[in-house]
């Protein structure tokens, strides 16, 4: 039976599920795993793991032209296409900031269903979730952070993430490490970063500070975290993962709640 750490979520607003695992073996859990909760912008990366495997299959390249004037797959899949966090206006020129944005997704997942000759949520339910086992889980909600579902199922592609099955440990690797980590931006929430690292559609750790993850986790730490008040990470150096869902939107109770809880989580399992 997983460690019970309702403790470290004893404080937070609202009703959440918390879990660490390791190699499909939840360690510890806080709350009901098989309730259901939205998981806002985590969606994004279940879109970039699709995009991931269509550029395996050769369905789309990371050079093609995507989004707007000058960007490509890698932009938008990096949020560097200058588009902003929910405007079809672009900010800036591809390439010279890190503006996160919903748009550069949702035009990800546009250029795939062209290229796909099918619709996104087709190919994301065909081509993650159903080889995840995943089948109850509604794909057709936005690309960039409309799916809904338990923490267990969230942990599938946790460890998904760990040891793919789905694409090639090289493809993980490559979408994992920062893609032109020079560039500056603002991490919603948590302020501007000199060097906001990001990869193909996962936030890198790096030495990030202030951070939602833990202060010792692994600088090659990525996941992602959501407007719902939920996060999902991946240590690949300790081979753990990390992840909460609930009812309360993300605001300054998780800014303050999230380091130490996985923090905690680290110095226990880690």
């Amino acid at each position: 039976m997983p460690e019970d750490v309702s403790h470290l979520t004893a404080d937070w607003p609202g009703t959440h599920a918390l879990a660490v695992a390791k190699a499909n073996r939840v360690l510890a859990a806080a709350g009901d795993l098989d309730a259901e909760y939205r998981i806002a912008s985590i969606t994004k990366l279940f879109t970039c793991y699709a995009a991931l495997i269509a550029l395996e299959e050769g369905t789309i390249e990371l050079d093609d032209e995507a989004g707007p004037a000058g960007s490509t797959v890698r932009h938008l899949m990096a949020h560097a296409s200058g588009l902003g966090f929910n405007e079809h206006r672009q900010l800036a020129p591809a390439g010279e900031r890190r503006i996160y944005s919903n748009t550069g997704i949702e035009a990800l997942a546009t250029h795939i269903e062209i290229y796909a000759g099918m619709a996104f949520d087709h190919y994301l339910f065909e081509g993650v979730l159903e080889p995840l086992g995943l089948t109850d889980i509604d794909p057709s909600g936005s690309p960039a952070h409309g799916l809904h579902m338990s923490l267990r199922s969230l942990l599938v592609f946790a460890n998904e993430l760990l040891a793919p099955t789905l694409i090639a440990p090289s493809t993980l690797a490559m979408a994992t490490t920062p893609t032109w980590p020079e560039l500056r931006g603002v991490l919603p929430g948590f302020g501007a970063m000199d060097q906001n690292l990001w990869g193909l559609g996962f936030e890198i750790r790096g030495t990030k500070d202030p951070h939602w993850t833990a202060p010792l986790a692994s600088p090659a730490t990525f996941g992602h975290f959501g407007g719902a008040g939920s996060f999902l990470w991946v240590d690949p150096d300790r081979g753990l993962v990390g992840a909460t869902v609930g009812d309360v939107e993300f605001g300054d109770w998780a800014v303050e709640a999230w380091a130490p809880a996985n923090a905690a989580l680290l110095e226990r399992y880690g």
